[in-house]
């Protein structure tokens, strides 16, 4: 099961198509080390698809799978 963290970070990129990590903290307003980890099983899980910020390739986009 997801921890409560993750499911908030979800619910945050329902509400908006597409945010870099650090949008998701401030948006959650959680720590960037747990959005860090809640996108991370999120991933695992196969909810969330990441990708390359065309604008600045450091940065990566998240959004909801599914």
């Amino acid at each position: 099961d997801l921890p409560p963290s993750a499911k908030l970070v979800a619910k945050g990129l329902d509400y908006n198509d597409t945010l870099t990590q650090s949008e998701l903290a401030e948006e959650t307003l959680l720590p960037p080390r747990t959005v860090r980890y809640a996108l991370s099983r999120l991933e695992e899980e196969g909810v969330v698809d990441s990708r390359f910020s065309f604008t600045d390739a450091r940065k990566r986009l998240y959004s909801l799978g599914i």
